[in-house]
């Protein structure tokens, strides 16, 4: 078994094989040098220097995992069952990729070195000296983790803009109605938001917008989406979606035999939404290598099918996020979005199908079983942010 990518997916789809009983070879490349380290805390705790590391707590040794750091997978030759890396060759009866998503640079800036991504460990290594330094800083990009990193800037002293090419935050991840009210969340934080602006250059000390105006600026902080890191796949006959996706069923098998794709450079097929999901979320990278796992090793499991979770903390809130809204027809507030804590419930045909959760985390927990049991609910009922969620269920 060869695993490529010492992320998350990759580092519980090497757990899961032993936990499922496979006792034959496991080797586990990743293209990072450091031991394999979970993505959350680079955000906040890594940043502020409140934290040294987030190394999976895994003993590679013990599970007779066989890790190789610092080894690069430059490409797949599924006809001769072998991986191409920078040293060399790597045979394999059954593959799994598992190399994640790599962030989307913002074009023009090339190596500038005061322009930044935070994907990697090394990446927060880099910005914890310039939140130490309390330099003015630029986000570009009011996303998740536009806003993760501009509530770590804050705290840590610095004056923080943000620049969003749209005209409010999150307008990729939510509607309009449930993102505007967010839009105050950065003015209460001492943050300046600038929707409606795009950025024409990156200059030493500032930052210049479409409309001529100068940001000064000690550090550009890039946050502007992310796609999967498929491109070493290229020539190998994999099958990728238009996003770059690796394009599995649901079992999570690619189109190439014995190859297997699991995390966030995945998609697959949800017949609870009826639609092909690319979810780049943590906890999809957690579910999906016990699904892989079982079908590598002939286990009867289900499809793969989960309810996407998504969570963030910013600006002194915890949001979290269940579920699939797209396909939705009708949408029930719990809650007035001006206070500190409500709730968003997304129907479809009356029955749950995804819930956003501001400092609500009792929703979220019974909106997530509620969604996963497609039960139809009473919309009046769910309006009270006073009555449990369970108790608004028809049926």
């Amino acid at each position: 078994m060869v695993v490529v990518g010492a992320g998350m997916a990759g580092v519980q789809t090497a757990v899961a094989l032993r936990e499922q009983g496979f006792t034959g070879p496991v080797t586990l490349i990743g293209a990072e040098p450091h031991q394999p380290y979970d993505r959350p805390p680079l955000s906040k705790a890594i940043l502020l220097g409140t934290a040294d590391g987030s190394a999976f707590d895994v003993d590679f040794a013990s599970l007779d995992i066989d890790l190789r750091l610092g080894c690069e997978a430059l490409g797949v030759r599924p006809a001769d069952h072998e991986v191409d890396t920078a040293a060399g060759p790597v045979p394999y009866d059954v593959l799994v990729l598992a190399t994640g998503a790599e962030p989307v640079r913002l074009p023009g800036t090339g190596q500038a070195p005061d322009v930044h991504l935070l994907r990697t460990l090394d990446d927060a290594e880099r910005l914890r000296p310039v939140l130490a330094a309390q330099h003015d800083v630029v986000v570009v990009g009011a996303g998740w983790i536009g806003a993760e990193f501009a509530t770590a800037a804050r705290e840590a002293g610095c004056a923080v803009t943000v620049v969003e090419a749209a005209d409010r935050p999150l307008a990729g991840a939510l509607p309009a109605e449930v993102a505007a009210p967010m839009t105050a969340w950065y003015a209460d934080a001492g943050v300046t938001l600038r929707t409606g602006a795009r950025v024409a250059a990156v200059e030493p000390g500032a930052v210049v917008l479409d409309d001529g105006a100068r940001l000064p600026s000690g550090a550009v902080v890039v946050g502007i989406g992310a796609h999967p890191a498929t491109g070493w796949l290229t020539g190998s006959g994999i099958a990728l979606g238009p996003h770059g996706d690796v394009l599995a069923d649901d079992r999570l098998r690619t189109s190439a035999a014995d190859v297997y794709a699991v995390g966030d450079c995945t998609s697959f097929p949800s017949a609870r939404y009826t639609e092909r999901l690319l979810v780049h979320h943590w906890d999809n990278a957690l579910q999906g290598p016990r699904t892989v796992a079982a079908d590598i090793l002939g286990e009867e499991a289900a499809p793969y099918d989960p309810v996407p979770y998504f969570w963030s903390e910013q600006f002194g809130r915890f949001v979290q996020y269940v579920g699939h809204h797209a396909a939705a027809d009708r949408t029930v507030w719990r809650g007035d979005p001006a206070d500190p804590a409500w709730t968003v419930c997304w129907l479809r045909e009356g029955r749950l199908v995804a819930l956003l959760a501001v400092g609500r985390p009792r929703d979220l927990a019974q909106g997530r079983r509620l969604i996963e049991a497609g039960r139809v609910m009473d919309a009046d009922a769910l309006t009270d942010p006073a009555l449990p969620l369970k108790q608004a269920v028809v049926e």
